[in-house]
């Protein structure tokens, strides 16, 4: 990921906004538990609907559950079963950052993904 060569807190943030989509995909990451990060060898990894993670921080801290979909745009991650109460009484999913999210378990569906955890010399399947 190319970020910008200035050390200043405000293009830094620039960036963040202004990147393009293929390069917010990957900063849409988060960290491995303990489990995977053994058993893949890697820290973390982009976030993907399906894959099952713990809420780390936040109002909804120590809850889990499956990613339902993720907003590239706005980076955000919506869980399932993670959700409030409108004053018009419908629920609505809460969107959380990536980075307060830890992966439990992953999506293996897709074989590019597969490839890429193969590559470090962990066995998948």
């Amino acid at each position: 990921m190319s970020q910008p060569k200035s050390s200043k807190s405000r293009k830094q943030r620039k960036f963040l906004f202004t990147a393009p989509i293929h390069l917010k995909r990957k900063m849409l990451s988060s960290h491995l538990s303990k489990a995977l990060r053994e058993k893949y060898k890697k820290r973390s990894m982009p976030v993907r609907k399906g894959d099952e993670v713990l809420i780390m921080r936040g109002k909804f801290k120590g809850k889990t559950g499956k990613i339902s979909r993720t907003d590239l745009k706005k980076q955000r991650v919506y869980v399932d079963g993670i959700s409030r109460k409108r004053t018009v009484g419908t629920e609505v999913l809460v969107p959380i950052p990536s980075s307060n999210l830890q992966i439990t378990n992953l999506n293996l569906d897709d074989k590019r993904r597969v490839k890429i955890l193969e590559r470090r010399g962990a066995k998948v399947g």
